[in-house]
């Protein structure tokens, strides 16, 4: 930032510096033709008077000459004594002056002279004054050239090193940011950003980056509780069918084999429920989309409801026409594991409802249980939950259930919380109808 300072700097005092050339060329020029008209109109202050000299003194400019009417010189400048005229022009009838440049002339060769001719008038005629002198050159003076670089110069200087001063304590801050978080690593991610002072872009960074931090520490704390929860969940089942087997092993010939099986089939199958729990976590937290179809959710539900087997009595108050967009079989699951909730925890009975609502389409799941207390209704949503009360997770339950049905409905652009109830936990799914 600070090389590209110096340069914008450099180019625009060169750029001044150019502009300041061209404004005091003009300047000088115009005073240049300015003197010699000066001095020409002295002469003819000594031609009026007839106090014309053979020799004109030069008055400070290169040349001077004094033309009769009839084009012979009368009186010229010391070196131009004896030298033709330095000029043919003549000013226009309307006008009684004329200026030209003339280059690599005669009597300057390699040289552009301005010329001022002055008609003067006689009555035996009109006399012409021709005064020259060097054209102005671009650079003026090398003294205002030396003046004006030496002062860009300066100024590119100051600004350069202000700038780096500048820029260097405008990015500190962001160096230590830099370095705290080059010592963050995945083990130690309770280190934060230093906050600057200032209330600026910076601080909002700090800040940010900070949340960011909080997110990710909290993201990385629950994958680690869901590892340790997934393993002693999936070891469960494991050594349930060990203690079985070696059970067995030790009395061969009294074993109840089929028992045994029984049992082990029992641990298998909570182990598969489980792993298909946490395949289907992994597919929604990579974002797999679903297939997106017409669903009717009436119909979904009452064809979920015909094919369970019931260990309590389901009573539907399902609206046909409540057509929603979504993954037919994902949405199946979700009905799926909030039925598998509230038959495990009903005591008689679980109540089906399916209508529209605020243009959505809602579905209730309720049972008569003990119910959930109202500051625990976020928390049975998280994965592998586990609640003091008698809603915690019980045999058959892998935990992951509500999470799962809960995360399928966000994907659907849906919501599921639970919502009061005179009694037992009433789980209410809300998802855009299709029109």
């Amino acid at each position: 930032m600070t090389l590209v300072a110096g340069l914008v700097m450099t180019l625009l005092c060169l750029a001044v510096v150019a502009t300041a050339l061209i404004g005091l060329r003009g300047l000088a020029s115009q005073y240049n033709v300015d003197r010699i008209v000066r001095v020409t109109l002295k002469t003819i202050h000594m031609l009026k008077n007839e106090q014309i000299p053979p020799v004109l003194p030069t008055q400070g400019i290169a040349g001077l000459q004094v033309v009769r009417p009839d084009g012979s010189v009368k009186s010229s400048s010391v070196l131009l004594r004896g030298k033709p005229r330095m000029a043919v022009f003549q000013p226009p009838d309307t006008t009684v002056r004329q200026d030209m440049v003339y280059c690599d002339s005669a009597l300057w060769p390699d040289q552009c002279m301005v010329i001022v001719a002055i008609r003067v008038y006689s009555p035996e005629g009109d006399y012409l004054i021709y005064a020259a002198d060097p054209v102005v050159p671009w650079y003026v003076d090398p003294r205002v050239d030396l003046l004006l670089l030496l002062g860009a110069g300066l100024i590119i200087t100051v600004t350069t090193f202000g700038t780096y001063w500048l820029v260097g304590k405008a990015l500190r801050p962001v160096d230590a940011i830099s370095e705290e978080l080059a010592t963050i690593t995945g083990s130690e991610l309770d280190h934060r950003v230093p906050v600057p002072k200032n209330h600026d872009e910076i601080r909002r960074l700090a800040e940010t980056a900070n949340a960011t931090l909080d997110r990710l520490e909290e993201a990385v704390e629950q994958q680690r509780r869901f590892a340790s929860d997934a393993s002693h969940d999936l070891r469960s089942p494991l050594t349930a069918m060990r203690a079985e087997v070696e059970s067995a092993l030790l009395d061969v010939e009294t074993t109840d084999w089929a028992e045994t099986g029984e049992a082990i089939l029992a641990s298998i199958d909570r182990l598969q429920a489980l792993v298909d729990d946490l395949l289907q976590i992994a597919r929604l937290d990579s974002g797999a989309p679903g297939r997106m179809d017409p669903v009717d959710l009436g119909q979904l539900a009452a064809t979920e409801l015909d094919r369970r087997r019931h260990r309590v009595r389901i009573i539907r108050d399902l609206q046909p026409g409540v057509i929603i967009m979504g993954d037919r079989l994902r949405l199946a699951r979700v009905l799926t594991n909030l039925l598998d909730n509230a038959e495990r925890h009903a005591n008689s009975l679980v109540i089906v409802k399916v209508y529209e609502e605020d243009l959505c389409g809602v579905l209730e799941v309720v049972d008569d249980g003990a119910g959930i207390p109202p500051d625990k209704w976020e928390h049975v949503f998280q994965r592998f939950t586990r609640l003091d009360a008698a809603r915690s997770r019980d045999v058959g339950g892998t935990g992951l259930g509500l999470a799962i049905a809960r995360q399928i409905c966000e994907s659907h652009g849906g919501t599921l919380g639970i919502e009061d109830s005179v009694k037992g936990a009433r789980f209410v799914l809300r998802i855009p109808v299709s029109r």
